[in-house]
């Protein structure tokens, strides 16, 4: 029954019971929200935040990203409630293009929007949707470790400061990057 909500690439694995679980309740909620109707998702997986807790990250498709955006709020909300013990996140499925060399290089220039930097920059933005990055810091230490600053909208504070943590789990389990998650104490950039 929830099985149409799923949409995998050709020759991906089948999907495992987090993906049904989730295709389940967007099944469920289309009575309530009429606007998830046409919208499906690519695959959802559980991800340890720390200290037991455990979020849904759900991977949408890059051209029904926009729905689920309209939604999002409102989606999210019934979904936390829904699975109640976790934060849920959405992130579209991007694809990275590896760099153009001597054995692979293809009849066409890779797009900028292949590249590994900006997939990563984009995975920032599904991240922290509806608020917006307002600065970026890049601080490296002594020991050669990267951490990156992201400081967010401080008007959407009281809304998302119980997700910081998720965010930085989900972002460090997808692409391997440490990064804190703050509010600016003050406005100027």
């Amino acid at each position: 029954m929830a099985s149409h909500k799923i949409q995998k690439a050709n020759g991906a694995a089948p999907a495992d019971e987090t993906e049904m679980a989730v295709a389940q309740a967007l099944v469920d909620l289309e009575t309530t929200i009429p606007e998830l109707r046409p919208l499906a998702l690519s695959s959802a997986k559980e991800v340890e935040v720390g200290a037991g807790k455990k979020s849904i990250v759900i991977f949408v498709p890059v051209p029904m990203l926009q729905g689920f955006h309209k939604i999002q709020q409102k989606l999210t909300r019934e979904l936390e409630k829904k699975f109640s013990d976790r934060h849920v996140v959405f992130v579209a499925q991007r694809r990275i293009l590896a760099v153009p060399g001597r054995r692979n290089n293809g009849k066409q220039p890779r797009p900028r929007s292949r590249t590994l930097t900006a997939v990563h920059d984009a995975i920032l933005d599904d991240l922290v949707y509806p608020t917006e990055i307002i600065g970026k810091r890049l601080r490296q230490k002594v020991d050669g470790s990267k951490t990156l600053k992201i400081f967010l909208d401080s008007k959407d504070a009281t809304s998302l400061e119980y997700k910081l943590d998720t965010f930085s789990a989900v972002y460090k389990k997808l692409t391997g990057k440490e990064v804190v998650f703050e509010f600016p104490a003050n406005a100027e950039f």
